[in-house]
């Protein structure tokens, strides 16, 4: 299996299990996890091959995307009858697999014959379209929509990529530092509580 294989992969299963969490905190059940989790750990590739022209879309001509989404979810479903995780895991496993299917997303576009510009939208929005899409099936405000830094960590994670691979950098270390680059940047905003403005209205005064 080739690098991008293997994030894939990774990224599919983190983003699965972050789904189950999600719907654990909404309480549903078996059906309602494993559907959740599976247009948690899909959706943002889906979009992405789909405004690419990229059809049928992956997990389609290759089913093992799919079944790793529902292994892992059914897993850690399972688990969660047992072990009580931290609340903060969906956040970090959130955070990973942002890091990860930014850098995919964006590397399959450029795979595709996009342009720079092209590929760092098509990475953003593989990295955040399955967790915006997770959020709203659980009735939760998106994190893409909130003011906590997000969707910024994604773009700027696949700009790096792509500049790395304008430059002549190995396509394996462009991969791991741009997913690198959006994992921290996230991780830091979590931690800190950074965030940007948001839209308010001035107040006329007097």
């Amino acid at each position: 299996m080739t690098t991008l294989g293997w994030l894939d992969s990774i990224g599919v299963g983190v983003f699965a299990v972050s789904g189950v969490l999600g719907a654990a905190r909404k309480q549903l059940d078996l059906f309602g996890a494993m559907s959740v989790a599976f247009v948690c750990a899909l959706g943002g590739g889906t979009l992405r091959d789909l405004l690419l022209g990229q059809t049928p879309v992956g997990w389609i001509r290759d089913s093992r995307p799919a079944a790793i989404a529902l292994s892992s979810a059914f897993a850690a479903f399972v688990l969660l009858r047992f072990v009580s995780l931290p609340v903060r895991l969906l956040l970090l496993l959130d955070a990973l697999g942002l890091g990860l299917f930014s850098v995919l997303g964006a590397a399959r576009a450029l795979d595709a014959g996009a342009s720079l510009f092209v590929a760092a939208l098509m990475g953003t929005l593989s990295g955040v379209a399955g967790g915006a899409i997770r959020d709203v099936l659980c009735g939760d405000v998106p994190l893409i929509l909130r003011s906590e830094i997000y969707a910024t960590a994604a773009l700027l994670g696949a700009v790096c990529f792509g500049l790395l691979m304008q430059l002549g950098v190995e396509r394996e270390v462009a991969l791991w530092s741009g997913g690198l680059l959006c994992f921290v940047l996230r991780m830091v905003a979590i931690k800190w509580n950074l965030r940007l403005p948001l839209a308010r209205e001035r107040k006329p005064t007097g």
